[in-house]
């Protein structure tokens, strides 16, 4: 985890074959138990006498287009048992670090974490963050909860500790900064779609859009797009070239971005099967053939297109912009497409290892 803390993972959990069969291939010693969190009795984990939680419960029911069914969701059964369980350890944790969508931290989930934490004493801080905070050029703005047991010290100053563990904060765009939230959170920001404003410019983006875009690139604190991708020479980059249907029906839709970009937009478990809103693609040519494109046949608008050469990136390469370590790999038996979904599915790596760190220290 980038982090140069004394460590030992006493148990790792989850229900999914793919992710267990990746994190074998990774950690091959680690416990790994293939098994619902509910299913592990209060005993059980008195045995494993852990010192931290690192927890991400599933983010679908808090998920903006989701139904947002909250704590009635049955997939929030899991998170719930850890909070019935916590007061009822032998021995409490130390630290607890949990991760989840923006969306957490309005819900009655939240609410009900924090009031554990608290009555259990612990101290605790919650932070909204993105990965241009640690200087790469990928968006995925997260709700993040680091707690330790009290000792009178984390409250103080936390707030500016945190910051300065996040020293390549974005400058230009104040979605991708970090913030601190309030014991007592209660975001009301708007929308995306509320706050956009202006003509719709050529490739259907509004003038909002494409000025966040232009103020993105010319954050020099944020590393180029160039840096994560893999040599041309390892890789038969045909294999992830946009189809011909695919250009035609989306070419207007895709966030496209170059070599020398300083950002990306949000990977999901849907990129490489599906291609409005689940991550950028990337154009490895320098033509420019969007103005006036709508009015083109349909032969010639895929002429234009094809010169762009775009193409997916890579499962290694959406891997190094979510922070994996050179180190990290995937068994030769799991599929391309397997592998965009279990990324889609995790986080970004530099962000926690930066949080562990403070939270430990």
């Amino acid at each position: 985890l980038h982090c140069d803390i004394p460590s030992q993972v006493v148990a790792a959990i989850d229900i999914n074959t793919t992710a267990n069969l990746i994190y074998k291939h990774n950690f091959p010693d680690t416990p790994l138990w293939n098994k619902t969190i509910e299913g592990i009795s209060l005993d059980d984990f008195n045995k494993l006498s852990f010192d931290m939680i690192l927890m991400s419960p599933p983010c679908q029911p808090f998920t903006r287009i989701g139904l947002q069914g909250d704590i009635t969701d049955p997939r929030t059964k899991s998170f719930l048992y850890i909070l019935d369980l916590l007061p009822r350890l032998s021995r409490l944790p130390r630290f607890i670090l949990l991760e989840n969508v923006k969306g957490f931290e309005t819900s009655s989930a939240r609410e009900r974490l924090v009031k554990t934490l608290t009555e259990c004493g612990y101290e605790f801080q919650e932070i909204m963050v993105s990965p241009p905070s640690v200087g790469i050029p990928n968006s995925r703005l997260r709700y993040f909860l680091i707690a330790k047991i009290s000792t009178g010290q984390l409250s103080t100053q936390t707030s500016l500790k945190i910051l300065d563990a996040f020293p390549h904060a974005a400058k230009s765009d104040s979605a991708e900064k970090p913030k601190v939230l309030s014991p007592t959170c209660q975001c009301t920001s708007k929308p995306e779609e509320e706050m956009q404003s202006g003509g719709v410019l050529y490739k259907l983006e509004t003038r909002t859009e494409s000025q966040r875009k232009i103020d993105q690139n010319s954050d020099l604190s944020v590393r180029e797009i160039q840096d994560f991708l893999e040599p041309q020479t390892e890789v038969n980059m045909e294999h992830y070239l946009l189809p011909p249907k695919t250009l035609l029906r989306y070419g207007l839709l895709l966030d496209i971005v170059k070599p020398k970009c300083r950002r990306s937009v949000c990977f999901t478990k849907g990129y490489g099967r599906y291609v409005e809103g689940t991550g950028s693609v990337l154009q490895s040519s320098v033509e420019s053939v969007f103005m006036g494109l709508d009015q083109c046949s349909e032969e010639e608008k895929l002429q234009r297109l094809s010169k762009l050469k775009l193409r997916y990136f890579t499962p290694r390469e959406v891997a190094n912009l979510m922070g994996f370590p050179q180190s990290f790999s995937f068994p030769e038996q799991i599929s391309t497409i397997q592998r965009y979904r279990v990324l889609g599915n995790s986080l970004n790596v530099l962000v926690v290892s930066r949080l562990l760190q403070l939270l430990v220290s």
